[in-house]
């Protein structure tokens, strides 16, 4: 390791250093963080509570129909009791209110919370994707200069059955509104109908259509629940787009949309109507909670639609939605809406496409045959590994041969230590790999080859809705980080709890590493990085990156790293003999010296560079002058 390596590092330790003093968490944050679980806990409770204490609508929201409200739902009047009613299917089922003849609650009946999940009891206790007054779905109406919004109107139960309810708010004068609600069994899509009755200067007006909701903690790693929830949506001529993840965010439309999704990690709703909603009028929205708001611990984002509708200019006018509650199966998101399944993030071009049309088929394929999710994990990145297997021969030849023609470029090196002959050495060494049949980038592009699928798999694992709730070995759900000690305070940078996938992939990359670290070319020029301390550091890293990631990604490289080292070993040991490679480059390399006696054509590459070292000569000449 020369000075200036040394130095190198040192100033990348002291930046380290120094961000990790100015970052680190003040007392106040500390006891923040130790009080979370508590927190966390008690407004649970409290909710619980005053979710059964609730008699009166859900939501009361500004009429104004070219604004976005900030406010979440509130109780209209205290006056007005809300009734509610149900609907179910066997796969869910919708609690209804009769103020703003709304849907208040959603339960999916084949899912529950990792709270529920942890208790191994048997029995699974409905998710409940959010609460009563978590949600609003209204019409924004403008009847003779009188502005009406529906969350704010008492409904009266028109009919009602096990699968379908409809419900009318009268407005006087002969004019209603009428909302109804229908399943159908083995689906997760509800019909959702909405009938304007002698309502026809208001629509000749615009009828807007005001959608909300706040979805309640259902993961075990509430801060990337949290990350991945945003509204996302599709254009009619733009195609899919979605708000920002992270921060605050809206959009004022300017292209229809096809539909309107309101995405978290693992469960969605889509709300699609038989005419595209117009995109003149329409707004969409995103909020995260600031600290001291009572749902910050247990409510992922507020998230908004502002919807102009295409309602048809007749007295009495209807418009049919298609609105799915579900899981954000890809299976699933295919078969009930076109372009459903672009919420998933499965990484951006290229990535996406290995994941969707190889490593999501071959997953899907290995669990129809009974398997549990971590070995199909186990033989997935089997089969991934195998079809790189060539891929790592190639890189492992390539640095053998490096290996072996080390000497020679060290002589090279020493042959021309000034930079004013680095065009002459650059020749000679590229002569020397053409006769020996090596090449300095014949390692790199197979490398380059195979980080598509590694990067893919990156996306892949933490979106994969099959990994939620299955557990594998020690680790209770593979779509969440495994912990085998967890600390009960947060320690910065690395966590709250010890991740033992995370630790046996650092591992297994570090012992990786050290194989490799002899194929590793010290840099030639001064002032260059040493490669190799870089790549020991790159592990140790890696336990902090990696600990509150799916555990099922960190099994995943563990065991593809692990599979690389027995390659590894196997190519060296009983596939690939250096002495006969050694023997075979230098009968090539006699071979090109001696074909004919006589001196082999130059590659025009090779006649430019020996233009640009006379040139250069001729510049350093005249300088000198």
């Amino acid at each position: 390791m020369d000075k200036n390596t040394i130095t190198g590092l040192v100033l990348i330790g002291l930046i380290l250093s120094a961000f990790a003093i100015f970052n680190q968490p003040t007392e106040e944050e500390k006891k923040e963080m130790e009080a979370k679980r508590k927190q966390e806990l008690q407004a649970q409770k409290d909710e619980a509570v005053s979710a059964d204490t609730i008699a009166a609508s859900e939501v009361k929201e500004s009429a104004k129909p070219d604004t976005i409200a900030d406010d979440k739902p509130a109780v209209k009047q205290e006056e007005l009791k809300a009734n509610f009613a149900t609907i179910e299917n066997d796969l869910m089922k919708v609690e209804l209110s009769t103020i703003g003849g709304q849907v208040s609650r959603v339960y999916l009946k084949e899912y529950e919370t990792y709270h529920e999940y942890v208790k191994e009891d048997g029995k699974i206790k409905p998710l409940k994707l959010f609460n009563r007054g978590d949600a609003r779905n209204a019409l924004l109406i403008n009847d003779s200069g009188k502005e009406i919004n529906t969350s704010e109107l008492e409904f009266k139960v028109v009919k009602s059955g096990k699968r379908s309810a409809t419900y009318r708010a009268n407005l006087g004068q002969g004019k209603a509104v009428e909302f109804t609600y229908t399943l159908v069994d083995g689906s997760y899509t509800m019909d959702y109908n909405m009938e304007l009755i002698n309502l026809k200067d208001a629509i000749n007006k615009g009828v807007y259509f005001d959608w909300y909701t706040s979805y309640k903690k259902t993961e075990r790693l509430f801060s990337e629940q949290r990350r991945v929830s945003t509204v996302c949506f599709n254009q009619s001529e733009e195609g899919f787009d979605y708000l920002s993840e992270t921060a605050d965010d809206e959009e004022q439309m300017e292209d229809d949309l096809e539909w309107v999704s309101f995405k978290q990690s693992y469960f969605s709703m889509f709300l699609k109507p038989d005419r595209s909603f117009v995109g003149n009028g329409s707004e969409l929205m995103v909020r995260n909670y600031q600290d001291g708001e009572k749902r910050k611990n247990t409510h992922l984002k507020d998230m908004q639609a502002l919807l102009a509708l295409d309602m048809p200019k007749s007295n009495n006018a209807t418009l049919n939605f298609s609105w799915f509650f579900g899981p954000n199966d890809y299976e699933i998101l295919a078969e009930n809406g076109d372009g459903y399944t672009d919420i998933l993030n499965f990484g951006w071009g290229l990535f996406r496409w290995i994941n969707i049309y190889a490593v999501q088929p071959l997953f899907n394929f290995l669990l129809g045959t009974g398997l549990s999710t971590g070995i199909a994990i186990l033989l997935l990145t089997i089969v991934l590994k195998l079809l790189l297997t060539p891929i790592q021969w190639k890189m492992y030849v390539s640095s053998a041969k490096m290996r072996i023609m080390k000497p020679e470029i060290d002589e090279l090196n020493a042959k021309y230590p000034n930079k004013d002959d680095a065009m002459k050495k650059q020749m000679e060494m590229m002569s020397l790999y053409k006769e020996s049949g090596a090449s300095p980038l014949s390692g790199c592009v197979p490398m380059l080859i195979q980080m598509p699928i590694l990067l893919a798999v990156f996306r892949f694992f933490p979106a994969a809705f099959e990994l939620r709730q299955k557990g594998f070995l020690w680790a209770e759900d593979l779509s969440s980080y495994d912990s085998i000690w967890d600390f009960g305070v947060y320690i910065w940078p690395y966590g709250d709890h010890v991740s033992l996938f995370t630790l046996l992939m650092a591992g297994t990359t570090l012992i990786y590493t050290h194989i490799n670290s002899g194929n590793m070319q010290q840099p030639q020029q001064p002032g260059m990085p040493n490669m190799k301390v870089i790549m020991y550091i790159f592990p140790i890293m890696m336990i902090f990156f990696f600990n509150n990631y799916s555990s099922g990604l960190s099994y995943y490289y563990f065991v593809s790293t692990l599979l690389s080292i027995l390659l590894m070993i196997l190519i060296k040991n009983y596939f690939v003999d250096e002495e006969k490679l050694k023997a075979k480059m230098q009968a090539r390399k006699a071979a090109a010296n001696e074909k004919g006696g006589k001196k082999n054509k130059k590659s025009k590459f090779q006649e430019r560079l020996e233009q640009m070292q006379k040139m250069q000569q001729e510049k350093m000449k005249q300088n000198r002058r």
